[in-house]
């Protein structure tokens, strides 16, 4: 049949052309091969030329034939047919509106035209799909071309660039469906097949991930249109919906480019149904199976969110199909729908003039926002927290909600994920910057005008309380009028009870009209009707003319007259009768004006209540928003420390945001970040800087002195109650300021200016500038260098006045002029020093000297002070210390002789005057010594360095022509240093040790004299017994011995640390001895319990000084770790936070130290559970939550676990079982772990009688089964299978359970670990020690690998150790050397 009379119907697949399906259906007669192709093609565009579109019918083979052979035919030929094809469609499309409005045309023609129509779609579209997959496939394989040359490669290999060529098809295609091509079909009805022929290309080329690449923009655009125009025009919706939904579940990339597609359809297409439809679908998907389908429902989600970021007021219509997905489990999906409902709050439901409706729509979409900020998912309530600060940043929260959304954020701050923290530190901080209260949000200064507002509120609701009647009077008479009527009635009935009543109400002559009207009005008004008309009678007859009682008209009856009198009167001029003549009118108008004024002044003082009302609720919702972020200010200080340096960053632009709004509080903050200054992150400490960079590098002011004076200003309040770390802290800061050069010279200027006195300024303020010169200083030295003299003669200038804060300041600032630390042997030049008769040495001295005898406590900071500056900058500094203490000396002599004489003055003054002229010489002294010492280690080394330094490489200079041929050996020592320079290095040590140890303190040293008074002190407390005079012998004593030191000084030192009943003396000491331990460890070693002792005293300031000093001198490695750490574990649960935090860090840094804290945790919980030394079961749970979360590696898991089980054989209490229940509870045990407990279960099941032991080896299986594998299922049920038997039948229930092969298998190993757990409980000791005793063939030294042991051991000390009695033969003798990395002593 020839192929004009057959049918084309489109196939489902290629190969259904090559089979007959029906009558008159067309098919493809032979597959040409493919040397036949290129003429066949050459002769179909020939036929084309003479026939037009309609030459398809001839030449389909021809061109199917290409497509069949499209893998192996050549890619000329290919491209040749693609744009043959183009041509002949584009042509087709030309014709077919003139074809389709010729009304002659036949049935035959028209049937010609629709095969031609459908053949040449349909291999285009086959073309088209062909050219894309082969595309797609060159791309995988050529993934790792890269470069600029990639495109040309790519166009070279092809011979076109495809990626251009798609774009063109398409556009062709939209341009045919726009045609009217429906009436080619009978009843004009165009088929699905041709429809989904057209549509399915789009979508497989949607499929391709580079088409959401910006490069594709153009393709996406046509597909986007030719889509559009099968959903208007062709009743696609329906397929585009599931294929939309499909796409989504299968190909990640899709959702933004099908959102835009959508977005565009509902906007420019009208199509606004299909947001329903595709939202319907995805709402009726099962939460259950989006759970399953984590691809799928991300793409869901991101459909949804970026959908209602388009087209917020479609998608809001459909909003409630997707409420069901709120509950379900996929978290991706919540996050969607909330984020969907934020974007309509934003977009569409924002704004005052909402009506009822909307905003009752907008509250439900809030509510659902709160209710899901306490999501069980982390993500979700981090996705709320980001969406309440989108509102609140574009200003859509309603004010009523604030409250509850601060109040939401803050509870969120206390959140378990840093996710969380941190968004909800960034909402606090948008609600402050977004705030519509003030600019400053301090509670002080919005309490004053609320205050003020509610008095004035109160004050106007009681004066609309006064007037306000609460009728009418015109209904008052109404109400009243029957009972007159009847009154007049009957007195008129019955003359006889007027003369009865007689006349009390008598009309005075005196009286007036308006007088006996007012009575009749009050009569009336109290209901006392029958005197109100006989005085309205009388009156009727006294004032025949007078208004209104002349007004009565003639015709009128009696009881007519006088009612209409009577409501004249009641009612008022308003409305009074008519009848007064014509002058009556005026007084009548004028009588009107009053009442109306009134009314409008009611209503004109009911706005203003009703503005009074909503300022005072203003200022009350501002308040409250001040103390919520002044609460949030406590909590958010704390997380200023967490790991996370993302959360740190947000904390510190949290704590400058509300700097700026004026919360006091946020001071708090501002100061707790300057420690981070000192962060190993880079962008914490960056961070901080910049902090500081906003708040006081950028002042408002005028001129550039207002904004040095605001900076200079708003410094020194930091400085006001400063600790020294704060100030430390702030030194850093501006120190990096003055290096990069933003602290500008007005700045500087300003603060001369201070300190001079040429600007006017408080004492304080003075100091400050002075402190403030000096952290510059540390920056660039020649900013007090260069004014050195102006400094020294304007702050130490000897005035009447000493001011010694600002001495010591100054002392403080000059020296950091020059660097304090030891100089380097490769310095060439000398250190900078002063001469003795520099005037500031003479300076310090008068003071020093002159203020040793009075009694004023800022003396002994400032004398420490000029000391330490006196040998950091003084040419020979011994000399000027040595006069000092002379002259101080005899001062002292000098008071003390005088005391001593028979005077009159009363008795106190005497020992007062003795204690303070003892404790000054003594600080004196004690200074001096420390000073001296580090002097000679510090300055007097290093400069002994340098010398050999420089004498070494002029030598080395001079020999170095003679030396060129040296031997080998000679340059091997010289590379190892051992030519000289170690052995140099150890001389001058040793030099340094012997003058401290044998001349210091010798002979007729200044300092030797002062040894003899200051043992006299400290041997005789209830002689010299003030608190200040023992604190300070016990500084002076420390100092001394950190000279020379002797056993004797030693047992004194710790005599006074155990039985001083002063905390001063006691937490004085303890510094003292942590200083010595690093100078001499191995003398220390001995008395290391006493130590450990200090961190159960009585005093909280000596328990962190303990607790401080030990943190030290352990993680130094400069004290062994012994069980006595216990005690430091103790402290995690003190009474007072700081000493709680830091323990807590002690124990975090710990951690870090190798497997630390996993080597005494047995140790630990030894001593703590020790029912005569330990501590509560409670406590002891609270410390071992903490330590044991430091155990993360399996294998010091699995060997913890063993070491544990292993405890419960030699634990002799109740109380013991339970504590190490709860401990093997505490770990995070895995599969292994229940394996290791199953070996060592008869370790502990004889204990599971005690039902707190099952429980807590009941918690670790329940933990377990919490998405276990099958094969540990069966090891979990086993344990508890043995664990319930032990529970309700003892161990003898063991032998009735069948545990199949396994059970078999793990007695023989129980049975082994008998005899040794017998052992090691025959010699346990009575703690409640490691069962297993030391010896060194249970432990053979490990060869493999190397690494920090730290030694511990619960038996090396006993009870006895922590005894006071500090006796003699008490001493301890046992010294254990400690290796060190160098001999030389550490200052």
């Amino acid at each position: 049949m020839p192929p004009q009379l057959c049918e084309f119907h489109l196939p489902l697949s290629p190969e259904d052309l090559l089979r007959s399906g029906g009558v008159n259906q067309y098919v493809v007669q032979e597959v040409l091969p493919i040397r036949q192709l290129q003429p066949q093609l050459k002769a179909f565009q020939a036929a084309f030329r003479a026939q037009g579109p309609l030459a398809i019918l001839q030449h389909f083979d021809t061109v199917y034939s290409i497509l069949h052979h499209f893998r192996n035919v050549d890619l000329g030929l290919k491209e040749d047919t693609l744009e043959f094809l183009i041509k002949v469609v584009s042509r087709h499309s030309q014709e077919l509106p003139s074809i389709l409005d010729d009304a002659a045309l036949s049935v035959s023609e028209r049937s010609s035209h629709l095969n031609a129509l459908k053949m040449n779609c349909y291999v285009l579209i086959r073309l088209l799909e062909s050219f894309e997959t082969m595309s797609s496939q060159t791309s995988l394989l050529g993934l790792d071309v890269a470069g600029k040359g990639k495109k040309a490669r790519s166009k070279a290999a092809h011979g076109f660039d495809w990626e251009e060529e798609r774009q063109p098809i398409l556009q062709l295609l939209t341009q045919l469906l726009q045609l009217d091509i429906r009436h080619l079909w009978n009843h004009s009805v165009i088929e699905e097949e041709f429809v989904s022929l057209v549509t399915g290309c789009c979508y497989r080329l949607l499929e391709n991930p580079t088409i959401s690449h910006q490069k594709n923009r153009p393709t996406r655009d046509a597909i986007t249109h030719l889509l559009g125009v099968a959903l208007t025009r062709y009743n696609h919706m329906l397929s585009a919906t599931v294929k939309i939904i499909q796409l989504l579940q299968h190909f990640e990339h899709l959702a933004p480019v099908l959102v835009g597609a959508v977005s565009l359809w509902a906007t420019e297409y009208g199509m606004k149904s299909i947001v329903g439809e595709i939202v319907r679908e995805i709402g009726q998907k099962c939460p259950q199976e989006l759970s399953r389908d984590p691809s799928g429902a991300k793409g869901y989600a991101t459909f949804l969110t970026e959908l209602a970021e388009r087209v917020p007021a479609i998608l809001m219509a459909s909003v409630c199909v997707l409420l069901d997905h709120l509950d379900g489990e996929n978290y991706m999906m919540r996050n969607a729908v909330l984020a969907a409902m934020a974007e309509m709050v934003l977009q569409v439901l924002n704004g005052d003039q909402l009506e009822e409706a909307a905003r009752d729509t907008r509250d439900q979409f809030l509510d659902t926002l709160q209710a899901h900020g306490h999501d069980v998912h982390s993500f979700v309530r981090s996705r709320v927290l980001q969406l309440f600060t989108r509102i609140v940043q574009q200003k859509a929260l309603p004010l009523t909600r604030f409250q509850a959304v601060v109040a939401l954020a803050v509870e969120r701050l206390a959140d378990k994920s840093v996710l969380v923290c941190k968004n909800a530190i960034q909402l606090l901080a948008s609600f402050v910057a977004n705030n519509p209260f003030s600019c400053k949000l301090s509670d002080a200064d919005l309490a004053g005008p609320l205050q003020k507002e509610t008095q004035k509120l109160q004050e106007m609701r009681a004066q609309r309380r006064i007037p306000a009647p609460a009728l009418q009077p015109q209904e008052e008479w109404e109400a009243m009028l029957p009972e007159v009527q009847s009154t007049l009635q009957r007195l008129l009935a019955c003359p006889q009870e007027e003369e009865e009543e007689g006349t009390p109400q008598q009309i005075a002559d005196a009286e007036t009209t308006d007088q006996v009207k007012e009575r009749i009005r009050q009569l009336l008004a109290r209901a006392s009707y029958k005197q109100a008309i006989l005085l309205a009678r009388q009156a009727t007859h006294r004032f025949p003319g007078s208004d209104p009682f002349c007004g009565a008209d003639a015709e009128d009856s009696p009881e007519g007259r006088l009612l209409s009198l009577l409501a004249d009167i009641f009612k008022g001029p308003a409305s009074g009768a008519q009848g007064c003549g014509a002058h009556a009118a005026p007084e009548q108008t004028a009588g009107a004006d009053p009442r109306g004024e009134c009314a409008q002044a009611q209503a004109g003082r009911s706005e203003e209540l009703v503005k009074q009302e909503m300022l005072v609720q203003y200022l009350r919702d501002a308040r409250s928003f001040s103390q919520s972020v002044t609460e949030a200010i406590s909590t958010v200080s704390r997380m200023m420390y967490e790991n996370t340096t993302t959360v740190v960053q947000e904390v510190i632009e949290f704590f400058v945001m509300v700097f700026q709004f004026g919360v006091p509080q946020a001071l708090f903050g501002v100061r707790r970040m300057l420690p981070l200054i000192w962060s190993k992150e880079p962008g914490v400490r960056e961070a901080v800087l910049n902090a500081y960079r906003q708040l006081y590098l950028s002042p408002k002011g005028d001129s550039a002195r207002a904004k040095a004076q605001a900076l200079i200003q708003n410094l020194s309040l930091l400085l006001v109650d400063a600790s020294v770390g704060t100030i430390q802290c702030l030194e850093e800061i501006l120190c990096e300021f003055v290096r990069k050069e933003e602290v500008k010279p007005a700045v500087t200027q300003l603060l001369w200016e201070r300190v001079t006195e040429k600007a006017p300024c408080s004492p304080a303020e003075r100091c400050a500038a002075v402190m403030l010169l000096g952290m510059m200083a540390r920056g660039k030295p020649e900013i007090v260098g260069s004014n050195l003299d102006v400094l020294v003669g304007a702050a130490l200038a000897d005035s009447g006045r000493r001011d010694y804060r600002l001495a010591q300041q100054v002392c403080q600032a000059i020296s950091n002029i020059s660097d304090r630390r030891k100089p380097s042997l490769g310095a060439r030049h000398p250190p900078f020093r002063l001469p003795q008769e520099h005037g500031l040495f003479q300076r310090l001295r008068d003071m020093v000297t002159k203020g040793f005898a009075q009694p004023d406590p800022l003396w002994v900071p400032f004398k420490e002070a000029a000391v330490a500056l006196t040998y950091q900058l003084a040419e020979g500094p011994q000399e000027i210390c040595a006069r000092m203490l002379r002259d101080c000396a005899r001062q002292a002599l000098d008071g003390l002789q005088e005391d001593s004489a028979p005077q009159g003055n009363p008795e106190a003054a005497a020992p007062r005057l003795r204690t303070l002229l003892l404790l000054n010489l003594l600080s004196l002294a004690g200074d001096v010594a420390l000073q001296q010492l580090v002097h000679l280690e510090q300055a007097v080394s290093g400069e002994l360095g340098r010398r050999r330094a420089l004498r070494e490489e002029q030598e080395h200079k001079a020999k170095a022509p003679k030396e060129k041929n040296t031997s080998s050996e000679t340059t091997m020592e010289d590379e190892l240093g051992l030519a000289g320079g170690a052995s140099a290095d150890d001389t001058e040590a040793e030099l340094i040790r012997n003058i401290c140890e044998m001349e210091l303190l010798e002979g007729r040293q200044v300092l030797a004299a002062f040894v003899p008074l200051l043992l006299a002190v400290c041997h005789n407390p209830g002689l010299y017994s003030s608190p200040e005079l023992s604190a300070a012998a016990s500084l002076a004593l420390g100092k001394f011995c950190m000279i020379r030191f002797c056993e004797s000084q030693l047992r004194l030192l710790f005599t006074m640390l155990e039985k001083s009943s002063l905390p001063t003396v006691r937490a004085n000491l303890m510094v003292v001895v942590g200083d010595l331990a690093i100078r001499f460890p191995n003398l220390l070693d001995p008395w290391t319990p006493h130590l450990y002792a200090r961190l159960r005293d009585p005093a909280q300031h000596v328990r962190k000084t303990a607790g401080l000093v030990l943190t030290h001198l352990i993680l130094k490695d400069m004290v062994k770790v012994k069980g006595q750490v216990s005690e430091m574990a103790v402290l995690l649960i003190d009474p007072a936070p700081p000493i709680a935090t830091l323990a807590k860090n002690f124990f975090n840094e710990l951690s870090h130290k190798g497997n630390a804290v996993y080597n005494l945790l047995p140790d630990i919980i030894s001593r703590l559970s020790d029912p005569e030394c330990g501590v509560e079961e409670e406590p002891f749970r609270t410390i071992m939550k903490h330590l044991l979360a430091y155990i993360t590696k399996d294998k010091q898991l699995e060997s913890l676990l063993e070491k544990l089980c292993q405890r419960f054989r030699t634990a002799r209490t109740e109380r013991q079982h339970r504590d190490l229940a709860f401990c093997v509870a505490q770990l995070p045990v895995a599969e292994r772990g229940v394996r290791r407990l199953l070996d060592h279960f008869d370790c502990f099941g004889d204990k599971l009688s005690d039902d707190a032991v099952f429980a807590a080896f009941l918690s670790i299986v329940g933990r377990l089964r919490r998405g276990a594998k099958p094969e540990a299922k069966a090891v979990v049920d086993e344990f508890e299978q043995k664990l319930r038997a032990c529970h309700s039948r003892g161990l003898d229930g063991m032998d009735e359970l069948d545990l199949g092969p396994g059970g078999s298998q793990q007695a023989p190993s129980a049975k082994k670990r008998v005899p040794r757990a017998q052992a090691a409980a025959s010699t346990a000791s009575d703690d409640f020690a490691t069962p297993e005793p030391r010896r060194p063939t249970r432990r053979p030294p490990r060869t493999t690998k190397k690494k920090p042991q730290v030694v511990f051991s619960s038996d090396e000390s006993s009870e006895e150790e922590l005894s006071a009695e500090m006796t003699e033969d008490e001493t301890p003798r046992k010294t254990t050397p400690l290796r060190r990395a160098s001999r030389r002593p550490r200052s």
